[in-house]
């Protein structure tokens, strides 16, 4: 509430005036009904876009599918790369940039996708990205060789990098802060960890028992649903209510895409060819040259840059994105190396990979919904320290796993910490951000998010990749894997320390928007102005 800082009535009766007109359009007001049972209530209503509650499950389905369509074709690939490897005769470092082309394209795109979707709506920005990913998804599974699988992996990856920060958009633009926002947002959060199961699971069909086109094609049949339900589901008038439709600063997303993509690649590359091949050093010295420079042209040059600068004045919020982006690079861990450690070392097939992440699964879909429920009652600091700790116990319990050791014993017990290293996280920021940030912002917020997200899993997969490669030769292939546990064991205990320091969110209670606590602020300095 926005209490504290004026007296004398005059906010208050700005805030009496603001909850009648965001009511006002639905119902009429009870008499009786105080201002702090009238936010409870909206928090926790079904918005007004949602005639029917049908409507609203329709939208809640094209948000989640968001997430599992991305997760779909990040997991799954992983599998199926050994299929694909030998079918396309892929050789040496040649291997990574199919997996990796997906994850870069997305990270280094996400904020200039965020930006549009606060010009030009989430609508339209989601159901494009929706088609763009069916495109090159059908294309995909037709792919003939390592260049034309590299090409559609990467422009799939522009697709989700569209309908990913909108989707986030959509949902803090639709709910009010309040429990109904938490648990749509827990619910999107848990539809990671499907996509993840889902993707790995049909991948482990594909490769067992038909070629791995149709990996491609089934994720082509979801797409296609997810894209008719969201043009018959989801609102079309979020641009239509926003005045102040913000420049698109190409500049600063040029140099921010470029040397995104040129440090990644130059960190991932390095693994297999070295730093002292002439063009790493160069194109890794490139990529910090561009990204210093749109630190530059953004803070002092553009008149609204594609990372507005006042956002990072949000209390908590520059520490937290920091050791966020760090626990969320251990998950990346966890999830390839993991992978790639039970196949390569431990001797697992594909679909016995499938049961074993079955606990993960359920664990993270249970947790993420529990989680919905709980946002209101518990600090968001509690919830970060427990991720944090998720995080570490999940890189140590793999570090520790002799090549036969107990399922049970590590393997299932690192499925648990895991889940909670990136569910309990990933819901609260997203609910804490776009809570903060007003509803002309909603885009941004979801770029963020995601840019945070995919950044640290991409630049903590491709030191982890240097790590392996060049420790292998004289540490042997299983002690290179648990190097690569070890360094996320350091990264989750730095990510953990962090968050017990800096992790102050409090709870996700019912409350004001950001722009109804803005116009709080501004009726009250001109009340203070005419006194």
């Amino acid at each position: 509430m926005m209490a504290g800082s004026t007296t004398q009535g005059a906010p208050q009766r700005s805030f009496n005036e603001l909850s009648t007109q965001v009511v006002s359009s639905t119902e009429a007001l009870p008499v009786e009904e105080s201002m702090e049972e009238r936010v409870y209530r909206l928090g926790r209503e079904r918005p007004p876009s949602f005639p029917t509650i049908g409507s609203e499950i329709g939208f809640v389905f094209c948000v989640v599918m968001s997430q599992i369509l991305t997760e779909y074709f990040v997991s799954g690939f992983n599998i199926l790369l050994p299929t694909i490897v030998r079918d396309l005769n892929l050789q040496g470092a040649t291997s990574v940039w199919p997996a990796t082309a997906f994850s870069l394209s997305i990270a280094s795109t996400l904020m200039l996708f965020g930006r549009l979707g606060d010009r030009y709506g989430a609508y339209i920005v989601y159901v494009c990205g929706i088609a763009w990913l069916l495109v090159w998804s059908l294309i995909a599974g037709f792919s003939q060789n390592q260049l034309m699988l590299i090409f559609c992996r990467a422009f799939q990856g522009v697709g989700s990098a569209a309908f990913l920060p909108a989707s986030v958009q959509l949902i803090g633009s639709t709910y009010r802060p309040g429990p109904r926002k938490n648990i749509v947002f827990s619910i999107y959060g848990g539809a990671a960890v499907a996509g993840f199961y889902i993707g790995i699971f049909f991948a482990g069909l594909v490769a067992q028992f038909t070629n791995f086109g149709w990996y491609f094609w089934v994720g082509t049949i979801f797409t296609t649903i997810t894209l008719i339900v969201a043009v018959w589901r989801i609102p079309k008038d979020v641009a239509e209510k926003r005045e102040d439709k913000p420049d698109i600063d190409w500049i600063g997303a040029g140099l921010i895409t470029s040397g995104i993509v040129l440090l990644v690649f130059s960190i991932t590359e390095s693994a297999h060819v070295g730093w002292r091949t002439p063009y790493i050093p160069t194109l890794f010295s490139i990529s910090v040259v561009l990204l210093l420079g749109a630190v530059w042209f953004e803070g002092w040059i553009a008149k609204q840059p594609l990372l507005p600068p006042d956002i990072f004045k949000v209390p908590c919020m520059t520490p937290l994105f920091f050791s966020v982006f760090i626990l969320y690079g251990t998950i990346g861990l966890f999830l390839l190396y993991g992978t790639e450690y039970f196949r390569n070392i431990m001797g697992v097939g594909p679909l016995q990979v499938v049961a074993w992440y079955t606990p993960m699964a359920i664990g993270g879909i249970i947790l993420a919904l529990a989680e919905g429920f709980l946002l209101a009652y518990i600090p968001g600091r509690i919830l970060l320290i427990l991720s944090g700790i998720g995080a570490l116990g999940a890189q140590l319990l793999l570090a520790i796993v002799p090549t036969n050791g107990s399922y049970w014993a590590y393997i299932f017990s690192s499925m648990i910490l895991g889940t909670m290293g990136i569910d309990l996280s990933i819901t609260l920021v997203m609910v804490f951000v776009t809570t903060q940030l007003p509803l002309a912002r909603q885009g941004l917020a979801g770029g963020l998010v995601n840019s945070v997200l995919q950044l640290g899993m991409a630049i903590a997969i491709g030191l982890a990749d240097i790590i392996r490669t060049m420790t292998e030769p004289y540490a042997g292939q299983v002690q290179s894997f648990k190097n690569v546990f070890w360094f996320g064991v350091a990264a989750g205990a730095m990510s953990l320390v962090l968050l017990t320091i800096w992790g102050r969110v409090p709870k996700a209670s019912a409350d004001l928007t950001a722009d109804e606590k803005a116009e709080l602020r501004r009726e009250a300095t001109r009340e203070s102005q005419k006194a």
